[in-house]
């Protein structure tokens, strides 16, 4: 059943990671920092950091740079006071926005975030305010012309996949609780099948529609903190279409 597209949050910022490797470098060191310091540093037996490892290696990041913020994570070396924050607002419009943070310095990270927010035409809400429109899915996308829907399907529901799903711009979606996120994955790639998206991400419940300069106001929201250099992921329930990318 076609529908809308999960990978929306994520889509609209793909093409822009090229001209920002060294920024993402940072981002992925904080993240695998973190699952270090959260699992261990065997990647083995940290599917977390198995994952960070991955998509740090996806961006040819060094892999001393790697093992470095490894070690960060498990304190063999200095380096590895960074945190998880969760910061939930609303864009222009009303929309829903959450942003999953790591820093190392929650006193300028909680204001830089908070004046971005103001800049765009949105705020700053409290802890709770817009997380219960989400839910954390593992979450796998394929071009509908290079695979075929039976067999993702066939996949998906023998390795804990939860739905699968064809949307409007041609794609087919797949989401899974976090915890069967690496076996599914593991399972599409030895059925020789590559995601074009592989991710944990937040992804709204419903969807909201937004017309004109709001909507591009709430893009532009989504941008500027998509950049920051504390910022892993940013999520929202606004309903991403191709007319918003229009001048």
């Amino acid at each position: 059943m076609a529908g809308h597209s999960k990978w929306a949050n994520i889509q609209h910022r793909k093409g822009r990671v090229d001209a920002q490797r060294g920024k993402m470098w940072s981002k992925l060191s904080k993240a695998i920092i973190v699952a270090a310091k959260s699992g261990g540093g065997d990647p083995d037996a940290n599917i977390r950091l198995r994952k960070a490892i991955d998509d740090a290696k996806s961006l040819s990041m060094p892999k001393d740079n790697i093992q470095r913020a490894i070690k960060r994570g498990t304190g063999e070396i200095a380096g590895g006071e960074v945190e998880e924050l969760l910061y939930e607002g609303y864009g222009p419009g009303g929309v829903a926005v959450m942003c999953e943070v790591m820093t190392d310095n929650r006193n300028r990270t909680t204001p830089e975030l908070r004046s971005l927010f103001g800049k765009f035409g949105g705020n700053i809400g409290n802890s709770g305010c817009v997380s219960y429109l989400f839910d954390r899915k593992g979450l796998f996308v394929f071009d509908a012309k290079s695979v075929d829907e039976e067999n993702v399907t066939e996949i998906a529901l023998e390795n804990g996949g939860e739905d699968v799903e064809a949307s409007d711009d041609g794609k087919i979606q797949v989401t899974t609780d976090p915890e069967n996120y690496q076996s599914l994955l593991d399972a599409f790639h030895a059925a020789e099948m590559e995601p074009e998206i592989a991710s944990i991400s937040q992804i709204a419940q419903t969807m909201v529609e937004i017309d004109g300069s709001v909507a591009k106001s709430v893009l532009k929201l989504l941008e500027a903190l998509d950049d920051h250099d504390d910022v892993q992921n940013v999520s929202t329930n606004l309903d991403i279409t191709d007319d918003m990318f229009e001048d």
